[in-house]
């Protein structure tokens, strides 16, 4: 497996990366929260300008590659005393590989380098890969309800791996 970095200054990755991922998130989110709330989020998180300023705000974004095919992408960045891990998806043709778990070690293996304790996330309520979160070590730490605008609201798990 192989992680392919987005760098700021690649506006061709950048969009390629926005592409790629609101394919993923599209799918996979329209039947949890609805098609108007994923394209609002969409618009709002994964166009090509919100991947540039979060990349340019501390951001990391991957490309994860097998067999020279991009089958999923992850984003992380270093908050306070914990690796915040923002995106982590694969093309529903690529889940159940075990892929998650080598992508996780990658996510684990930047914490370690940068001598963070710990690993978390948010993850809808109502979405299932809170389970694969939980099979790979990460325990539910709190709830969440967060407004990102346009009436809408994130309603979330916050999940923790200890290092």
């Amino acid at each position: 497996m192989i992680f392919t970095a987005v760098n700021f200054d690649d506006d061709k990755s950048i969009e390629e990366m926005s592409s790629f991922a609101s394919s993923i998130i599209k799918d996979y989110y329209d039947p949890i929260i609805g098609s108007e709330q994923n394209d609002y989020m969409i618009k709002k998180f994964q166009s090509a300008e919100s991947i540039k300023e979060q990349i340019s705000k501390g951001y990391e974004y991957y490309f994860v590659c097998n067999k020279n095919k991009r089958i999923g992408f992850l984003a992380f960045y270093k908050r306070e005393n914990e690796l915040y891990l923002s995106k982590f998806y694969l093309e529903k043709t690529e889940r159940g590989k075990g892929y998650s778990r080598l992508m996780m070690d990658f996510v684990k293996e930047n914490a370690k380098k940068n001598n963070l304790p710990s690993v978390t996330l948010n993850v809808n309520k109502f979405n299932v890969s809170k389970y694969v979160y939980e099979k790979l070590g990460f325990s539910e730490i709190r709830k969440e309800k967060n407004y990102i605008g346009n009436g809408f609201f994130m309603d979330d798990y916050v999940y923790e791996y200890k290092l």
